[in-house]
């Protein structure tokens, strides 16, 4: 990456790869003799890369998102010839600079600014929204869900006076069944946990106790939901947001006193699939105060999710943080382009521990807190995690 751009190094480009096969074949094509008509301009990269049987593949990466566009039939984000492309770029066979964009690139990052655009469009182009409508339009969704948490709740309590024996012999469509029905109550945040319920009893030894722990707090976001009005403000919001009922994105975003503004650090990523949707999670750290924010990205039909944010990058940005007691998960605004970081400064296990315990005092249903160790040596568990 030439001019004025920090060169990432390949080990950062890497963490790129959706998975290990992704990376290897990245790297065998990060040779010269693999590409023609490559380009850089600005953040943009181009190139043609020579696939088998003869195709001829377009690849295309903005850096500012970073972005990717292949002609390949690969569903992965980004593809063995993206990762390819930055790799070459990154090392000695950098393409060549200051070359015009061929006409197809210019269509691809103008397709991409339209669908940037597009809901800034859309919010400034909408009529005032009508106060009375979207309380009442509340008030029956919070309607749908306090039923559907009253039935959840007299399924926990025949469980329990069952006993929970029974859930090792039980098969899984009765709780997929009560998911359902939470989704149709509009809580998708309760069908999720009980989709994790039912999975509790082939999690190996010790699954009762286990099994007895999720039961409880599940109880206990059940009977909150019927107790918001009474909660305290932040609370209230954790069990709304646990329910599946937060606030949008956008929403949040168009509210300019609540955006948080600074240098963040990209901490870590991980790729997760929940049901039909690919799932993206990004941990951020801003860099003044070392305050943490999850990003989510989605992605259905077979699709990638479209935020991707290299690991160990920084960029000036904006974040709108949702509501709770512990906020944690952020919608993401504006931002620059990501440039290499520093290497965080990390704490002691104890000090991890007692970041965690704060964490889940404010929000009970908090499963993960982001941290940063320092003087830990990792041991590889079975498979090699």
């Amino acid at each position: 990456m030439t001019g004025q751009q920090v060169r990432w190094t390949a080990e950062r480009l890497l963490a790129l790869a959706p998975d290990a096969a992704s990376r290897r074949a990245g790297e065998g094509l990060a040779a010269a003799d693999h590409w023609s008509d490559t380009g850089e301009q600005g953040e943009t990269l181009w190139g043609l890369c020579q696939g088998g049987g003869g195709r001829t593949y377009r690849t295309a990466v903005d850096l500012a998102g970073p972005a990717y566009r292949c002609d390949c039939p690969s569903r992965k984000s980004p593809c063995k010839h993206a990762l390819g492309l930055l790799l070459l770029s990154a090392g000695s066979g950098t393409p060549a600079a200051d070359a015009r964009r061929p006409e197809w690139v210019v269509r691809w990052a103008a397709d991409r600014r339209a669908r940037t655009d597009a809901p800034t469009a859309r919010q400034a182009g909408r009529a005032p929204a009508d106060p009375e409508a979207a309380r009442r339009r509340a008030e029956r969704r919070a309607a749908r869900i306090a039923a559907g948490a009253e039935e959840l709740e007299q399924r926990l309590i025949d469980l329990i006076r069952v006993g929970l024996a029974g859930a090792e012999r039980a098969d899984g469509a009765g709780w997929e069944e009560t998911a359902a029905r939470m989704v149709d109550a509009q809580a998708p945040g309760l069908a999720s946990r009980v989709r994790e319920l039912a999975a509790v009893p082939a999690s190996g030894p010790g699954w009762p106790a286990r099994l007895l722990a999720e039961c409880a707090l599940l109880h206990l976001l059940v009977r909150a939901a019927a107790r918001t009005g009474s909660l305290p403000d932040p609370l209230a919001a954790t069990v709304r947001a646990r329910l599946g009922a937060g606030t949008e994105s956008s929403m949040l975003l168009a509210d300019e006193e609540a955006l948080v503004g600074g240098r963040f650090l990209v901490l870590g990523r991980r790729e997760d699939q929940e049901g039909r949707l690919a799932v993206r999670r990004i941990w951020l750290r801003r860099l003044r105060c070392g305050r943490p924010a999850l990003l989510l990205s989605y992605g259905a039909g077979g699709r990638p999710p479209e935020l991707d944010l290299p690991v160990g990058a920084v960029m000036d940005a904006e974040l709108a943080y949702h509501p709770g007691g512990a906020p944690l998960r952020a919608a993401l605004g504006r931002r620059s382009a990501a440039a290499p970081g520093p290497v965080p400064e990390g704490i002691r296990p104890a000090e991890a521990l007692a970041a965690y315990g704060e964490a889940v005092r404010h929000d009970p249903w908090l499963t993960s807190w982001p941290v940063v160790l320092a003087g830990v040596v990792p041991i590889p568990g079975e498979g090699g995690e």
